[in-house]
């Protein structure tokens, strides 16, 4: 690396939530640059370090997609330089090994992600290299879908209009003199970053630190494929709902950290499926949410909820963990998610719905708990979710809004083939007896609830 040091600068390009080579904005700037591009990914320990178990399956698929886009770099001559450790103290290695002109990257609006990145930048200004950063995991950040007075949309569906109008812009394309209109909005325009391919830095191959040099061993959870029948997000609005089908198209991994663009996907919804579209306004009107409103890390949005005196069950707690609680369709959500690291979205609520209405239970016990477990865990979408379920977020359901796990079973899992697949000793007597009566507990969650909330 020393001879590297004097040789030309070179752009460095920080992949973080982004692990595609194509249609990534921040790598297509930096390859149209002036500057060769070496890329570089960390894996950083001050996020590592934080999560309970070794085996986590989200750090292993990261581990397989930074392998992969290494080995099609070297294949181009070029390399993917790989550090493991703190990105206050990476980053200065990184001057020190590399004649660097300038770096790229793409904007991650996580509290933690926002406070490292200032960091970064701050450091990167000391030493008058320019820190360019752009928009790539949304469609629409914080501030480009706002209320006519500028302050953020707090309801989905107005912000979802919105959202939809701006998306209709247009790119026009003059050059021919025609002035004609590209029929692919502004915003869902791809960035061809393969044509700029050439501009990689060539440089022999470096080694990068194993799964287990990282402190992490593989979990044998099989990965979701990165590509989806068209079929299925043409009838998804259709089949959504129902867990026993293989109706969603469980690319939230993918979206998490980036082997898929948001923009490509977006476009395909658009054509085919209103409702798979709705399900991306979502993502992105949570990720606002958060962006404005980052106190929901830590507290309700609608601030009242604060009031709700949780129970404190520990055993009850582990009993939902475990899909334990004899309730089978939320224990078949449960040990879903405890054995694949993915549960059904329908499900999802279900089992959110009965730790915070039935059980009485925090929200933020569940959130934790699917933070830990969940492939696509998204901070933002976890956090609102939760917070939905609760009835203390945005859009929130109702706090009289319980769901009946019977009559959820009965309208979305009618022939019990999801439960009997995750809850094989159903009918017999080795499954629990419900861990709490539901008439008691709906009626429990309502007097609670409405005792410790203002009236209206």
């Amino acid at each position: 690396m020393k001879s590297v040091a004097n040789s030309h600068p070179v752009a460095l390009f920080w992949f973080r939530r982004d692990l595609r080579l194509e249609d990534n904005a921040g790598l297509y700037h930096a390859l149209k640059g002036a500057l060769p591009v070496l890329p570089v990914f960390i894996f950083d320990s001050n996020i590592l370090d934080d999560l309970p178990e070794r085996q986590d399956a989200r750090v292993e698929f990261i581990h397989h997609a930074v392998a992969g886009l290494k080995h099609i770099l070297e294949e181009q001559g070029s390399t993917l330089v790989v550090r493991h450790g703190k990105p206050e103290q990476i980053w200065p290695e990184l001057l020190r090994d590399y004649p660097v002109g300038a770096v790229y990257t793409n904007r991650d609006y996580e509290p933690y992600a926002l406070e490292r990145d200032t960091a970064v930048q701050s450091f990167l200004a000391a030493a008058n290299i320019p820190f360019y950063t752009f928009k790539d995991h949304v469609i629409f950040e914080k501030d480009e879908i706002l209320k006519d007075d500028g302050t953020p949309y707090t309801v989905f569906t107005p912000y979802s209009r919105k959202w939809l109008a701006k998306l209709q812009t247009r790119r026009f394309v003059p050059a021919d003199g025609s002035g004609a209109e590209n029929p692919v909005s502004f915003y869902l325009t791809s960035y061809p970053t393969a044509k700029y391919s050439g501009n990689f830095f060539k440089t022999p191959p470096v080694e990068m630190p194993t799964l287990a040099e990282i402190g992490f061993h593989p979990a044998g959870i099989p990965f979701p494929p990165v590509e989806v029948a068209r079929g299925l997000i043409r009838n998804y609005n259709q089949t959504r709902d129902f867990p026993a089908i293989d109706g969603t198209s469980r690319l939230g991994v993918h979206f998490r950290f980036g082997t898929i663009s948001i923009r490509e996907k977006a476009r395909h919804a658009q054509l085919l499926n209103d409702t798979y579209l709705n399900e991306l306004i979502w993502r992105d009107f949570y990720s606002q949410i958060l962006a404005h409103f980052p106190r929901v890390v830590a507290q309700p949005f609608k601030p009242q909820y604060a009031h709700i005196p949780w129970r404190d069950a520990p055993e009850e707690f582990r009993r939902w963990c475990n899909g334990q609680t004899g309730y089978p369709i939320v224990d078949a959500g449960m040990r879903e998610l405890n054995a694949t690291g993915y549960m059904h979205n329908r499900v999802r609520m279900i089992t959110a719905s009965f730790l915070t209405k039935h059980l009485l239970l925090n929200w933020q016990l569940g959130e934790a708990y699917f933070a830990q477990k969940l492939l696509d865990f998204d901070l933002a979408s976890n956090n609102g979710g939760w917070q939905w379920a609760a009835g203390c977020g945005t859009d929130a359901a109702p706090y009289f809004r319980i769901f009946n796990p019977a009559e959820q079973t009965r309208k979305f899992d009618p022939e019990r083939r999801y439960i009997r697949r995750w809850v094989p000793e159903l009918d017999t007597p080795a499954y629990p007896l419900p861990i709490v009566d539901h008439v008691f507990a709906r009626q429990r969650c309502l007097e609670t609830y409405k005792k410790a909330l203002p009236a209206p």
